[in-house]
């Protein structure tokens, strides 16, 4: 479905991503771990359009997207989630969702879709009509991952779902990430320091250091990886 091959990405003079090279297969969960700043929001950045990369291939479903704008890259049925969810503060619940829905134009099925996410997260459905501003950690990610729904992606990318969140809410947002990938048949590529919970979600996975790929290999595979224990697991 999506493939990286030998992307450099650069932010001016300063290399972040090096000869990048990665696969996704369409229903897989894939994730990406590795330490603050190895790369990995680049790599999801590079993807989406937003840092181009200066060098390398980034094809969807066999046709290079590299050098397309954000906008059209979503319109192809990419969606990113970005780290710090940056939800629109001063708009409602449901106005954040409408914004996902932007550059849709099937009414009735926006309509099914939106009651989707009130099923998915009913607490967004009790504080539709609140700014997002008032939401809680947990529950602005709730909507970020929803008005990235809402844009009918076929490939979701997260960056950092877990951050700043409580264990609890963590688990909660992970048992979702699962449940959009199989009922909805969404490919999602997900990037996260939690390498534990990410592995034990993920179909395969990536290890990325200092811009480099290290290490790829089945999540479960990995999470026996002695190396990957000692640096991600705390073991």
């Amino acid at each position: 479905m999506l493939e990286l091959r030998n992307i450099n990405s650069y932010y001016g003079n300063i290399q972040a991503l090096h000869d990048i090279s990665l696969k996704i297969e369409e229903g897989e969960i894939i994730t990406l771990i590795g330490a603050n700043g190895a790369g990995k929001s680049t790599t999801l950045m590079s993807i989406s359009g937003i840092v181009p990369p200066r060098s390398g291939e980034i094809l969807y479903k066999g046709e290079a997207i590299h050098q397309m704008s954000p906008d059209k890259i979503v319109g192809l049925g990419i969606c990113q989630v970005p780290e710090g969810r940056h939800i629109f503060p001063d708009l409602t619940v449901a106005e954040n969702l409408d914004m996902g829905a932007f550059l849709r134009r099937d009414s009735q099925q926006i309509k099914q879709d939106l009651d989707y996410i009130y099923d998915l997260f009913p607490i967004l459905a009790d504080r539709r009509n609140q700014p997002g501003g008032n939401l809680s950690g947990g529950e602005q990610q709730m909507l970020a991952i929803s008005r990235a729904l809402m844009a009918k992606p076929q490939l979701l990318l997260l960056d950092e779902p877990s951050m700043g969140l409580a264990p609890l809410v963590t688990r909660q947002i992970f048992g979702i990430i699962k449940k959009i990938n199989q009922e909805q048949n969404t490919t999602i590529f997900l990037v996260e320091q939690n390498a534990n919970l990410a592995l034990k979600t993920a179909d395969r996975g990536y290890v990325l250091e200092t811009g480099r790929i290290s290490m790829q290999g089945k999540a479960t595979d990995m999470l026996k990886n002695k190396d990957i224990q000692k640096a991600y697991l705390g073991m």
